[in-house]
């Protein structure tokens, strides 16, 4: 410890995960899984049904042992000890409250398994259902509570005990849509109120870009890009993460001579710092697809409009190509500018920045 700290100022929560490998039987859950975590930070698991992203939480969690592979918490190895002796905060999906126990009950519930002094248990139960907006309802039972304020309920028990680091396995995907987006935003205000580790499962998308200082998207066992959630948008590393985080178009091109070539031999950009004749990818999302009234020779790729959808805030507009290529616009309804109509001819194009090129 450095000259001048006290064992408070000092942050703990780093997760290391080193070459984590899983399987069951035959089947390959977690392949290779490497990551770390820093104390502090909010970091989301993001993947589809199957990517290995809950096996991954639940051996952090001790719930699951690794194959191979090792799992540090504040460089102590943890990877064989049993989840008591880990000392991690863990929420799960069906909030899993005691029925006949009160909020305080539930609360206090893993205070009272490590035998703390009654003060200290009052204590410390008030101090996180203040934090959590539950002091008035202390005395209800589960059954007389929204499912949102359930949660609520199970985030306090989570956090009571004051553990490093908090486990979130798809904390919302029991609640509709409206109360999911109020409470993503409760959580993140409270990971910046008390400022723990929080290591966040979820296959929604809109959570981990809303929510997270840092987003793995996980594929069939592996990690396939780490990074900030405007990074994992903008720049995708490759075309899994790129058509899994949000809606994109994927256009085939070529580089020919330093330029892209669209499918129809069209010149698209200038391309730099890629080899020469590759095939690739040209990616990009339906906000930065711009469609202009058809011009000779343009700077992009001509079709039609073949349909168009209100969607209050914007209009997606549905184009094709001649070549029969579908694309998406999306244009945000801010001015009364008149949109291109069904059938007429237009042209796509877009501003080199916000493109990503990808390799086939």
């Amino acid at each position: 410890m450095k000259a001048g700290l006290t064992s408070a100022d000092v942050k703990t929560g780093g997760i290391v995960l080193n070459s984590l490998h899983k399987r069951y039987g035959r089947a390959t859950a977690v392949d290779s899984v490497s990551l770390t975590i820093s104390p502090g930070e909010f970091v989301s698991l993001l993947g589809p049904s199957g990517s290995g992203k809950t096996t991954t939480l639940m051996m952090i969690a001790g719930f699951e042992l690794p194959d191979s592979g090792q799992i540090l918490l504040d460089d102590k190895d943890i990877t064989r000890l049993p989840p008591h002796r880990r000392e991690l905060g863990v929420i799960f999906q069906n909030y899993a409250l005691f029925p006949h126990m009160t909020v305080a009950e539930n609360v206090a519930y893993p205070l009272r398994m490590r035998r703390m002094p009654k003060a200290e248990i009052e204590t410390r139960v008030h101090r996180v259902l203040d934090q959590v907006h539950l002091t008035a309802l202390a005395s209800r039972y589960p059954h007389q509570m929204s499912g949102g304020q359930q949660q609520r309920v199970a985030i306090a028990r989570a956090m009571v005990f004051e553990p490093p680091v908090l486990l979130l396995d798809e904390p919302l995907g029991a609640l509709d849509r409206k109360l999911r987006q109020h409470l993503r935003n409760e959580i993140r205000t409270l990971h910046k109120e008390v400022g723990k580790t929080m290591i966040y499962v979820t296959h929604d998308q809109d959570e981990a870009l809303a929510m997270s200082d840092r987003i793995a998207v996980m594929h069939e066992g592996r990690i396939r890009q780490v990074c900030a959630p405007q990074d994992i948008y903008r720049r995708p590393a490759d075309l899994f993460v790129a058509s899994f985080v949000g809606e994109v178009n994927l256009i085939p091109v070529k580089l020919r001579s330093g330029v892209l070539q669209g499918p129809g031999g069209e010149d698209l950009a200038a391309a730099h710092g890629l080899e020469a004749d590759m095939d690739a990818t040209l990616c990009v999302r339906p906000e930065h697809l711009r469609l202009d009234k058809a011009v000779a020779n343009p700077r992009g790729v001509q079709g039609r409009i073949v349909d168009m959808t209100f969607i209050g805030d914007a209009t997606i507009v549905e184009f094709r190509t001649e070549y029969g290529l579908q694309l998406m616009s999306k244009v945000l309804n801010v001015s009364a500018e008149t949109l291109p109509g069904i059938g007429d001819a237009c042209v796509a194009s877009w501003v080199a920045n916000d493109a990503s090129v990808l390799k086939e």
